[in-house]
């Protein structure tokens, strides 16, 4: 099988927009390739963060990875900080990367316009680590939204240098585009975000869930219960193409168009099947996160498999540079 690699940062509370737009499509791939993921903490100290809450939620992070269906039988998950050689392999290949390549990033040039007080190195060089998360387990295939495919291509190109300088040590990774929509959040504008409170958290309690989506944004349109409705712009359309069954999302498809349901009723409907589909996972959230042995010992098993892939080739890196060993 061949390897694949992917990696989320512990930022808070996973929503929906997360699940969706990654976490579910890990859970398929997790069943075709030999899958290492990741919680991506040292890429998440380039912006400011709250020190006191760090831990926990890198923990709750894995607990709600565990609980969404990334279970141990199915793939490697561990913790980035704990695998030092991530942050050796970035080192060697910040040395081979231009500066010019990376000041094209577009997430830089974002997150120094959503940070300009803190245009930071690390923000700069980010791609870098993150082409060492990939290229220290020599993954093959990297499952990503259109968002990050100049990231790939960086670390591809990267392992390209690397390889035409010190002989062929990676392989060139690719990008898997995951399939599904863009998730708006319950504004209808903006990405789903925690940080915009607009989101939906997969374990949110089902009143709550109810509650959001009740005063979740529809289609502009729709003024009064009697105007026709687009589907094609609603993002609680949207939704329901993933939690309800597809003879149920053509009759509302339909209805929509000529005014046969209301958006309330189409709320409704939404918040039965997302209660039905998330009830679970917020169950084996709820038993995790009372029992966190169960997830140390996941992480632990993690980092026993990702350390050892990552000495051998980091000792093999170093014999190519050409450093002295003892």
């Amino acid at each position: 099988m061949k390897r694949l690699f992917s990696g989320i940062q512990p930022t808070g509370e996973l929503h929906i927009g997360n699940y969706l737009g990654a976490i579910k499509n890990w859970v398929e791939l997790a069943d075709k390739f030999d899958a290492i993921f990741c919680i991506v903490d040292y890429h998440a100290i380039s912006v400011e963060y709250e020190i006191h809450e760090f831990s926990s939620r890198t923990q709750n992070l894995a607990a709600g990875l565990l609980a969404c269906g990334l279970v141990e039988k199915k793939c490697t998950l561990f913790v980035q900080s704990h695998v030092q050689e991530h942050t050796e392999l970035a080192w060697v290949l910040n040395s081979i990367t231009p500066m010019g390549d990376l000041s094209r990033m577009t997430q830089f040039k974002d997150k120094s316009r959503q940070n300009p007080d803190n245009i930071n190195a690390g923000l700069f060089s980010y791609p870098v680590l993150q082409a060492a998360d990939i290229l220290i387990y020599k993954a093959e295939v990297v499952p990503v939204g259109e968002d990050q495919v100049q990231h790939i291509e960086l670390s591809r190109e990267i392992a390209r240098k690397f390889n035409a300088r010190y002989g062929e040590t990676f392989p060139e990774p690719k990008e898997y585009l995951t399939r599904g929509a863009r998730i708006l959040g319950l504004d209808g504008q903006a990405k789903m975000s925690k940080s915009l409170n607009n989101h939906i958290g997969v374990f949110e309690d089902e009143k709550s869930l109810r509650e959001k989506l009740r005063t979740a944004f529809t289609d502009p349109a729709r003024l009064r219960r009697s105007d026709p409705g687009n589907p094609d712009v609603c993002n609680i359309f949207t939704l329901h193409k993933f939690f309800t069954e597809e003879g149920v999302v053509k009759q509302i498809d339909g209805d929509c168009r000529k005014a046969a349901i209301g958006c309330v009723e189409c709320k409704k409907i939404l918040a039965d099947r997302m209660v039905s589909h998330l009830t679970p996972l917020r169950e084996r959230y709820e038993d995790l996160t009372s029992n966190q042995e169960k997830v140390r010992d996941v992480l632990s098993d993690g980092f026993v498999r990702c350390s050892g892939l990552a000495k051998t080739t980091m000792n093999e890196v170093r014999e190519r540079l050409g450093l002295f060993r003892p």
